[in-house]
């Protein structure tokens, strides 16, 4: 990386860069960056080649509603652009990415840059992890940094845009403000980013109030905001997961991946899929702790009435079940011609055969068999079953387009621990009632057939790990779902920390928890009013809704 000449001075804020530099510019040319938000806030940008498939796709769907009245397309398999991405779907109108083979959502935003910005020529601005890989920053740092080192920057305070962190370009590091916490930075040239003609305001790097950024959740003056996928804490030689997680209505859902599936290959265009009564908490006059049972939940000292008292199993690994059983249990097969639209799995008409009938093969189903859910969507049933081999295995489905999972859907959570007490300290937010306490305990061991790497060991970073709700009824309600996807195995899996880069560890699996009781200023604490709406929402698409407490 080349380094910026001559002395340089100290950059916090708008005030060290020339007027044309950070806020928007009015250039008519510019680039288009798509970008996915991680679930601790971070906007993440695909690289250049998979953000100039999506613009593509998204710009003829624009003329083609403009020509036709019909609309814009409704999503967008990423596996044309990159096989590795194969089992993520962008669906454009409600702007969030699917994973396939898990149901997992994530936000997604499109942002325009000047074409003479770091996005228009390519410029990637990194950081590196504690296991020596590098993350990108979002675009708009990518923007500001470039913007730096162009003016002859030497030292960079990134707290406008909402990070704890100064950079410094001789050093090429990166620093903690509070902890002092250093970590290398690079900087990277990529295959430049789109091209667009608009008269909407562009980015230039600092975030600002204007619509734009705001309807997009971009990052704005939030000084306050940590950004715990860059930190690390000191005085420790192991690497940390952050363990807290919370759930926000712009990061409710967008895909990471845990660990790379084998992709399919041989699709006819190509590969597009990774075909894989409430319980009730007493008052209490002091701390209750609740005594670890042989099945995996621990049972409360307290006489608590709890969802099955004393048998709360985890769920055992998946019994693989007979894919065309499962899809012809959950499809009824179409005996008329089909609509005249795509399948959302293959992107081929359904009136044409299965994307995947070159690769996918079955006795039973013929490739231009069309089925549909319950939920009257409709699918080539060859796909569904590419689909369905490719997961879990688990004996459920889940819709690839409104989400819901027929059938009981269970996850790869290794063995572990669940226990529950309650104590009479409120949670900010809610002084009317006491609070309880989850406390998850796993250990390392050994992955199994339903993990990524079967036969190796995982290691479990941050156990146990505490997590808090309010003991009210609605709080209750989240305790006994907590307590339906522990036993199915959903609450945590085996994959990639997407906080430190570490591979074949313990991770969240997309079902947020509180990990702090006050001083909210990570995110993962009180007062969040949003949070037990949330938490359901995220319970309810891994299928876990109220209807599971009274079976």
């Amino acid at each position: 990386m080349a380094a910026a000449q001559g002395a340089g001075s100290g950059l916090s804020g708008p005030s060290g860069l020339p007027s044309s530099a950070p806020g928007h510019s009015s250039n008519s040319m510019a680039v288009v960056v798509w970008e996915w938000q991680d679930e601790f806030g971070m906007w993440r940008p695909y690289r250049g080649n998979v953000c100039s498939y999506i613009e593509q796709v998204f710009q003829a769907s624009q003329q083609k509603g403009q020509r036709s009245g019909s609309g814009l397309v409704s999503s967008i398999p990423l596996g044309q652009a990159d096989p590795v991405l194969a089992s993520y779907v962008i669906d454009i109108p409600s702007m969030t990415q699917f994973r396939q083979d898990t149901g997992t959502m994530r936000a997604v935003r499109r942002q325009l840059f000047p074409g003479d910005s770091a996005a228009g020529q390519g410029i990637v601005w990194e950081w590196q992890n504690d296991h020596g890989e590098w993350y990108p920053y979002e675009m708009n740092v990518c923007v500001f940094l470039e913007q730096a080192l162009a003016t002859n920057h030497q030292l960079v305070d990134l707290g406008s845009l909402g990070y704890n962190y100064e950079v410094d370009f001789m050093a090429q590091v990166q620093t903690n403000k509070t902890t002092r916490f250093c970590r290398s930075i690079q900087r990277r040239l990529d295959a430049p980013y789109p091209v667009t003609s608009s008269s909407a305001p562009l980015h230039t790097g600092v975030a600002c109030s204007c619509q734009q950024c705001w309807l997009n959740s971009a990052a704005g003056p939030i000084t306050t905001r940590y950004r715990h996928s860059m930190i690390n804490f000191p005085n420790s030689s192991t690497t940390h997961q952050v363990s807290g997680r919370t759930a926000s209505a712009s990061s409710s859902g967008v895909g990471f991946m845990p660990y790379n599936k084998p992709t399919l290959s041989g699709a006819r265009s190509t590969p597009r899929l990774n075909a894989q009564s409430t319980s009730a908490l007493p008052q209490a006059s002091g701390p209750s702790t609740g005594q670890f049972a042989s099945n995996g939940v621990s049972v409360p000292s307290l006489p608590v009435e709890m969802l099955n008292p004393s048998r709360v199993n985890q769920a055992l690994a998946a019994t693989p079940t007979e894919p065309e059983a499962v899809v012809k249990k959950y499809l009824e097969e179409l005996k008329g011609s089909p609509a005249d639209e795509d399948c959302v799995i293959c992107m081929e008409k359904l009136s044409s055969p299965s994307g995947y009938s070159d690769t996918c093969k079955s006795s039973t189903i013929k490739p231009e068999a069309v089925g549909h859910l319950n939920c009257q969507h409709s699918f080539h049933m060859l796909c569904v079953l590419a689909m369905y081999s490719n997961g879990n295995k688990d004996g459920s489905l889940q819709c690839p387009s409104c989400k819901i999972v027929y059938g009981e859907k269970t996850g790869t959570q290794p063995k572990g621990k669940m226990e529950i007490s309650a104590f009479p300290q409120s949670l900010p937010g809610h002084r009317d009632c006491g609070t309880i306490q989850i406390v998850y305990h796993i250990s390392e061991g050994i992955q199994g057939p339903e993990h990524p790497n079967p036969g190796k060991p995982y290691t479990a970073r941050g156990f146990p790990r505490y997590c808090y709700l309010p003991n009210n009824e609605k709080g209750r309600k989240v305790l006994g779902l907590l307590t339906v996807a522990w036993k199915r195995r959903l609450i945590f899996t085996v994959g990639t920390s997407n906080t430190t880069g570490e591979s074949n560890t313990v991770v969240w699996n997309e079902i947020h928890h509180k990990t702090e009781m006050d001083a909210n200023l990570s995110g993962h604490g009180y007062p969040d009013p949003s949070y037990l709406d949330n938490v359901l929402a995220e319970l309810a698409a891994q299928g876990v809704t109220e209807d599971c407490l009274s079976h």
